[in-house]
């Protein structure tokens, strides 16, 4: 087994495309230090999160949003570990047949390319339940797949056949399910006729700005309006009009070159795109994955998709409007105008953090095509005062040509309006109980050491205090007005996360971080609809040295009213917990389990010997109660 096999997405970029060194070392240094010291004078006044409960705090949310529930202990379980009275069970399984034409997982084989595109796919992340025509369709992202899992079977866990690539290949995309509630028990329902797989193979539509530009037409699609299929979709958003938005996220690592030694443009580079792939060898059996070939190719990944799950035979939509970059998730909100606004982050270290305002209104029951295809993009800047402002992205202020190239460069006209570089800006969510939204900041080991892949300088200051930030933290804002059209924002953080029991400066995190409830790397987060947060992590599970006494990855509720945080419930080993929904009753929660056993030390859930599996889980309160 090669090091590159160990490697994160993120790590791999590094070595594929690694960062300038920083270039101008004494501007940096100095900002850092003005920067830190008026971050320790926000502390001087109370914690962060107690002068954020301050300035946000709703004392009528405060006395709805109690913990209905005991903390749960961190631990390095190979299990779910839930607060006593609550109770979970798998509904869905990487590698469980859809339709009974299907074969069961084989833990030898781990299945063929033909099985594969008749189940369940593989790492879920991002998932919304939608309820329709009295039945219940799940919907999932399935980002990405372990090699060295599927390609167990063989004896270096790396491809060997063509059929290899391929089974790899339709393990990713988008899982549609009906699932149905039977004696208390979740379960999918094979053969339904909403069941349905979105991979790397399917036909998508090319809307907005940025279609039929001559960036994107390629050999196989000279209009530049249709491109074939989605994949490594992070989290998720849903529309008011009940439709799914899969986000698209580390889209460069399928790209490659036959000629290693073939050089992408200064663009594609942005983007983390170059002649070598993260493993999965897909330029093997598709030269579309080829950039020395296709080198428009990749410009067509990299985009929100809009999917209907109502109607399997639907085309997706890749909606342009809404920006190129590695998206994490998408968070709709409906404006006091009917306007609608979408909140997104692009999850790179020293990336953005983005907002769409659509120029029509939403009317339910009205055309809703235009709601994402026509719309103005704004990119963030945070001033250490607490002010913030949405930046328009427009060809005056990028320099871009126009519109459409605004939409596939969109970290390029970013960086040329001056942004704040942000620490791997992950899922964002709005407070349905108050004009509030919430941005998980994971991670930034290179904040106040490199620039980011675009040369913009990351200095350590504002939402951002800490240099190498290995912990995190979730910073919240609220529009001016509480209107999210409002080109103006205040914000705090609600959390900085860290280790109190081995330090005593930032690290040690924020005031409501305490041995009881630390966490590191924040990831998925979203609202219930009493208004509390949860908070799921994706980090360090060695559970030593700066991360001793943080266990396994975990999700934990946090009240916005009061800065409480409370840990809920524990994955099992080496996984991330990612993705999270509730039935319309909201009488059971849904929540994802990603990479169990990433390294090997996981048999999840199946124990035994089992090949560990990413899944879906249902959490239910054993006396029937709302879980959300």
């Amino acid at each position: 087994m090669s090091k590159t096999d160990e490697l994160s997405f993120d790590e791999y970029d590094e070595l594929v495309n690694p960062k300038p060194e920083e270039n101008d070392f004494d501007r940096v240094l100095e900002t850092a230090i003005s920067r830190r010291e008026l971050f320790k004078g926000v502390i001087a006044l109370g914690s962060i999160a107690t002068l954020g409960s301050q300035f946000f705090s709703d004392p009528a949310v405060a006395s709805q949003t109690r913990f209905a529930f005991d903390k749960v202990d961190a631990n390095t379980l190979d299990d779910i570990t839930l607060p006593q009275g609550y109770s979970s069970q798998i509904v869905a399984r990487w590698g469980d047949p859809l339709w009974s034409e299907g074969s069961s997982f084989d833990h030898d084989t781990r299945g063929t390319s033909d099985t594969q595109s008749v189940a369940f796919g593989d790492n879920i992340d991002g998932m919304e339940v939608y309820a329709h025509q009295g039945k219940n369709l799940l919907v999932v992202n399935n980002e990405y797949t372990n090699r060295k899992i599927i390609w167990g079977n063989r004896p270096d866990g790396r491809f060997e056949t063509d059929d290899d690539v391929m089974k790899g290949k339709a393990a990713h995309g988008v899982t549609v399910v009906e699932i149905a509630q039977q004696n208390g028990e979740w379960s999918m329902v094979q053969d339904s006729p909403f069941n349905r797989r979105i991979t790397p193979d399917t036909e998508m539509q090319i809307t907005g700005p940025a279609a039929g530009h001559d960036l994107l037409k390629t050999a196989d699609d000279p209009t530049g309006t249709k491109a074939l299929g989605t994949w490594n979709n992070c989290g998720n958003g849903s529309t008011p009009w009940g439709t799914y938005l899969a986000c698209e996220e580390n889209f460069n690592g399928y790209f490659s070159a036959e000629d290693e030694d073939h050089i992408v443009s200064d663009e594609l580079k942005r983007y983390g795109v170059s002649s070598k792939d993260w493993g999965y060898g897909w330029a093997k059996v598709d030269n579309r994955f080829d950039v020395a070939k296709n080198p428009n190719e990749p410009n067509r990944a990299g985009y929100i998709v809009e999917i209907d799950p109502r109607d399997p035979a639907s085309t997706p939509k890749k909606r342009t409007a809404l920006g190129r970059f590695k998206h994490e998730n998408a968070e709709v909100v409906i404006n006091n105008d009917g306007k609608i606004v979408v909140y997104m982050g692009d999850d790179e270290r020293g990336e953005f953090l983005y907002r769409y305002v659509s120029n029509g209104v939403y009317a339910p029951g009205a055309a809703t095509d235009e709601l994402l295809e026509d719309g103005k993009l704004y990119v963030a800047k945070f001033h250490d005062t607490g002010a913030g402002e949405w930046l328009e992205l427009t060809p005056e202020s990028t320099g871009l040509a126009d519109n459409a190239e605004i939409c596939i460069h969109t970290r390029i006209a970013a960086s040329a309006v001056g942004a704040t570089t942000m620490d791997r800006p992950e899922w964002v969510t709005a407070n349905p109980r108050a004009p509030e939204v919430y941005c998980a900041l994971t991670n930034n080991k290179n904040r106040g050491i490199k620039p980011n892949a675009g040369g913009d300088l990351t200095p350590a200051g504002g939402p951002n205090p800490r240099e190498g930030n290995k912990y995190g933290q979730i910073v919240r804002w609220r529009p001016d007005n509480g209107d999210h059209t409002s080109n103006g924002f205040a914000w705090d953080l609600f959390v900085l996360a860290g280790n109190p029991a081995i330090h005593d400066d930032l690290n040690a995190g924020s005031d409501n971080i305490t041995a009881d409830n630390m966490f590191n790397s924040p990831d998925g987060i979203k609202f219930d609809s009493n208004g509390l947060l949860y908070i799921q992590t994706d980090g360090n599970y060695s559970n030593e040295e700066d991360f001793d006494g943080h266990g396994n990855n975990q999700m934990l509720v946090g009240n916005p009213a009061t800065g409480e945080i409370r840990r809920f419930l524990v994955g099992p080993n080496e996984c991330e917990v990612t993705g999270l929904t509730w039935s319309a009753d909201r009488r059971t929660m849904f929540v994802g389990i990603q990479h169990p056993g990433e390294r090997g030390n996981s048999h999840w859930p199946e124990g035994g010997n089992a090949v560990p599996r990413s899944a879906v889980v249902a959490i239910t309160r054993d006396d029937g109660g709302i879980v959300g």
